[in-house]
């Protein structure tokens, strides 16, 4: 029987979309799953405390959005024009979305804040996505950081009032087209609380692409095509995790950007490679995982991959009871909504 995309299609009530994240991170609710029993129970985000042992490995993604949304005007015609950064080539060229596109064609010159940031359009490549390449006096982040916009997904409508809002607050390594949304929900003072019960936490780097939010637009789920994005694994990190493995500890993912580059570096023996590289790994049912044992991710759009990996990881069947609930109890869904913890 092949795998329906509309297999994992679910009914949201569109006022559950949050559109904005809450005053405290940590006080999102928490809908826990036991991944064999399929059994839910109630509580808040900061109670993850107590369901983590000192054996336990916490794997974070330290991954940092860069402000990617940019407005311009096409010069000689002064149309308005929007960009998001996707992923950076060398020589200041990076792979873009330009709406509108049609206007945008090869040889076309866009200017930002003023003439600060001008822009090139090289080429149109895959998807009709745009190779652009900048010029600019100074430092491109420090630019980018003055005329850039957090690239919060289409379903928020509602403007950002701090930037870090969108940002987890162990964000450090700048790459990301979107949020590791897991991760929005810790605290400094929580994390720091887990440490000292002796849980280890590793940092891992997977800079997230746009494609992680792409619809699935084929009828068979193993047609699907994921779209590549760099990860980085380092020779502490992954020690540590081999090691809490070897203790029998489990392995908890805070997101599925850390469970994808997990179990993209992972070898057939379950250990975890240090290296770097891109990974395009689709996590659907029937997927043996090597190396995640429980996973903290929040609620997904209906069809999308994310929703098919965490399907993957605990039963269709568990996950989308579980979705019936959180709707039920009126749970805030998606970026800044609330959070689901299964192990």
């Amino acid at each position: 029987m092949p795998m329906k995309t509309s297999d994992f299609y679910y009914d949201l009530p569109k006022e559950l979309i949050a559109q904005d994240p809450l005053e405290d991170r940590s006080s999102s609710r928490l809908l826990l799953m036991n991944k064999e029993t399929g059994e839910l129970s109630h509580e808040h985000f900061y109670q993850v405390i107590d369901h983590l042992t000192e054996k336990d490995c916490l794997v974070i993604n330290d991954t940092k959005v860069i402000p990617a949304r940019l407005y311009g005007v096409k010069e000689g015609t002064g149309a308005m024009v929007e960009i998001l950064l996707l992923k950076r080539r060398e020589n200041n060229i990076w792979e873009t979305l330009v709406k509108p596109g049609k206007k945008c064609r090869p040889g076309a010159v866009i200017s930002f804040g003023d003439g600060l940031l001008k822009g090139t359009i090289l080429d149109v490549v895959e998807e009709g996505n745009r190779l652009i390449q900048f010029s600019y006096e100074g430092i491109f982040e420090e630019i980018l950081d003055q005329l850039g916009e957090m690239p919060l997904p289409p379903y928020i409508t509602h403007k950002l009032q701090d930037k870090n809002r969108y940002q987890t607050v162990y964000a450090r390594h700048e790459g990301s087209a979107a949020a590791p949304t897991a991760g929005l929900h810790f605290t400094k003072e929580l994390l720091e609380k887990i440490q000292e019960k002796g849980v280890r936490i590793a940092h891992v780097t997977l800079h997230v692409g746009l494609g992680t939010f792409r619809p699935v637009k084929v009828d068979d789920v193993t047609q699907h095509h994921m779209h590549s994005e760099f990860y980085v694994v380092e020779e502490d990190q992954a020690k540590l995790i081999n090691d809490t493995k070897a203790v029998g500890g489990r392995v908890i993912c805070v997101g599925t950007t850390s469970c994808r580059t997990l179990e993209s570096a992972a070898g057939e023996d379950g250990r975890l490679k240090a290296g770097s590289g891109w990974t395009d790994i689709f996590i659907y049912p029937g997927y043996q995982f090597k190396l995640m044992d429980g996973l903290i991710t929040n609620f997904h759009l209906p069809e999308s991959t994310l929703i098919m990996l965490v399907s993957a990881f605990a039963g269709k069947e568990k996950v989308f009871h579980a979705y019936e609930e959180a709707v039920k109890e009126r749970y805030r869904f998606f970026s800044f909504g609330d959070a689901m913890m299964i192990v």
